[in-house]
């Protein structure tokens, strides 16, 4: 992603947070050839990836911790975690760093692409079957003409026990 796109993305955002945003604003992001949707609101920002610092014993999906301005943060690699192949580290990787009940944590994936208002009608209910990600964590598929967003609940995935990452915070 270039540094011009992530100044826009990082503008959206900021425009996601102060407006009266309805609540069905997704930021667009890419994991191999999907492309996933999560609500705005629980973005903080959107940065380039650098290098983290690898914690011992910690899950693989669990790429290490950075210093974000004094708060260490932890960083999950989505395509380690979604077993989408081995990841690439280049200069469109970006870091969306989260908000998730008081905790700020970053996930790694491919690139973001935008910010995306949906109507209730465009976001269908997720179909059963038998995929690399456990349906308990969509709210759904998010249908915009040809193009399909997996929508995904950022919360429940990221406090999820397998996770592990919110009981850290508390332990």
């Amino acid at each position: 992603m270039s540094q011009n796109a992530h100044t826009q993305a990082n503008a959206a955002l900021h425009e996601a947070h102060s407006g009266e945003a309805a609540g069905n604003e997704f930021l667009a992001f890419t994991l191999g050839k999907e492309e996933y949707g999560i609500d705005i609101l629980k973005v903080q920002e959107i940065r380039g990836y650098e290098p983290v610092t690898r914690i011992a014993n910690s899950p693989d999906f669990i790429k290490g911790v950075v210093n974000l301005r004094g708060i260490i943060v932890p960083i999950v690699d989505m395509r380690i975690k979604f077993d989408l192949g081995e990841p690439v580290y280049d200069q469109f990787t970006v870091v969306i760093i989260l908000n998730i009940a008081g905790r700020v944590m970053g996930m790694v994936v491919d690139s973001v692409s935008d910010v995306t208002t949906l109507s209730s009608e465009q976001i269908k209910a997720a179909p059963e079957m038998g995929t690399t990600f456990d349906t308990d964590y969509l709210i759904g598929l998010g249908t915009l003409g040809e193009r399909m967003l997996i929508l995904v609940d950022i919360d429940k995935l990221m406090s999820s026990a397998e996770m592990g990452l919110l009981e850290e915070a508390v332990a």
